[in-house]
């Protein structure tokens, strides 16, 4: 009953063993954790990881820009393939201005707000911040993003992934892009920056298979502040097509709460299964280019059903592969019984990385013990 998931994906040349993906995400881990990390999920069975937060300009972080970055990314896209797994690089550009935050970093060191309330006046500072940026400036970030997709092919990368929430999505949302120019206004308009960054990466490599994030903004009620409007994504799917993307993860604008991209059990909204496979729905008419879904798929008969009848081409999991790494293998095995299942509490994955200690799971302790690890 899952032979749907593990029937290969091919994607402008590149093929996936399966139709299972881990999705970018945030683990605040030490490098050699990292590493021993994405060896787990390749031999779990994954046929893709995502590598979120690539930056797409020269950066303090893990750069691509620098010998030492680059053999670290090198070294991330060596232990996936010799898992068995195909490696993306998702590139990233903040939008975050980061010399507005400068003034509330001694409020942060005292212990006088918290990094959510950080977090919050960084979104807030988001629409002046997109709106002012300079045109010269806007042109270099787009400039970067087809070198930083070079530099991540040197690396071994088989795959980009454009982030389309971050700085393509603030550009998209009428909330923060308040521009006058070409690059606001109308969704045509707000579309440009991130059609930019598409064919700026085309362009640069143009046998790499392109997967754009697309974060849709959902109203009534309000979830989400970036990204584009349900009502607006006739306008942004063809051009973003044209521009050369292959495939699109579809998922929820970000610059909200985290519980809302990353949402519990109990969340007001989306806690049913498949909670984001909706924006799929509505994304599917509008285009031909194979679509994953993500968001409460980690029950295996749930997600087979979704690609068995159609509704999504492959699926991206995030917090069920840092529950049970093994849950590809265990799935085309028949032992779903053995699999160690997210419950979607997020104490330890999103508790963890919000306390500075890691993306763990709570099942980290009894999973290993009973795998021996």
């Amino acid at each position: 009953m899952y032979e749907s998931l593990f029937q290969p994906l091919t994607v402008r040349g590149l093929t996936l063993k399966n139709r299972i993906v881990f999705a970018p995400t945030s683990m605040g881990l030490k490098s050699g954790d990292f590493l021993a990390h994405i060896d787990r999920i390749a031999r779990g069975g994954a046929g893709l990881i995502v590598i979120g937060d690539v930056p797409v300009l020269p950066s303090p972080m893990f750069s691509l820009y620098t010998p030492e970055g680059l053999d670290f990314y090198r070294q991330i896209t060596q232990t996936a393939h010799a898992g068995g797994a195909k490696i993306s690089a998702q590139l990233h550009m903040s939008d975050s201005d980061v010399q507005g935050l400068q003034r509330y970093l001694p409020d942060l060191r005292a212990g006088r707000i918290t990094p959510d309330d950080l977090r919050r006046k960084l979104n807030d500072m988001t629409g002046d911040f997109i709106t002012g940026l300079p045109v010269e400036r806007i042109q270099t970030i787009i400039d970067g993003f087809g070198q930083a997709a070079i530099l991540a092919r040197d690396a071994g990368f088989d795959m980009i992934q454009i982030h389309g929430d971050r700085m393509c999505g603030s550009f998209s949302s009428s909330i923060y892009n308040h521009r006058t120019d070409t690059y606001g206004g109308s969704p045509e308009n707000r579309a440009r920056f991130a059609v930019s960054c598409v064919q700026a990466v085309r362009r640069a490599v143009p046998d790499m298979p392109i997967e754009y994030k697309l974060a849709v903004r959902q109203e009534n009620p309000h979830y989400g502040n970036a990204g584009i409007l349900t009502d607006e994504l006739p306008v942004f799917v063809p051009l973003l097509d044209e521009a050369g993307v292959d495939c699109y993860e579809v998922a929820l604008a970000n610059h909200g709460a985290l519980t809302d991209t990353i949402p519990p059990h109990n969340h007001p909204y989306f806690s049913e299964p498949g909670c984001f496979l909706k924006f799929c729905d509505l994304v599917r008419p509008l285009t031909d280019r194979p679509l994953c879904g993500v968001g409460g798929l980690g029950d295996p008969d749930f997600a087979a059903a979704q690609v068995d009848s159609g509704r999504v081409d492959y699926i991206a999991l995030s917090r069920p592969l840092i529950a049970d790494p093994d849950w590809p293998r265990l799935v085309q095995n028949g032992q779903t019984d053995q699999i160690f299942r997210c419950i979607r509490c997020n104490r330890a994955c999103l508790g963890g990385m919000q306390q500075h200690q890691g993306t763990h799971c709570v099942f980290d302790e009894k999973r290993r013990a009973a795998r021996g690890e």
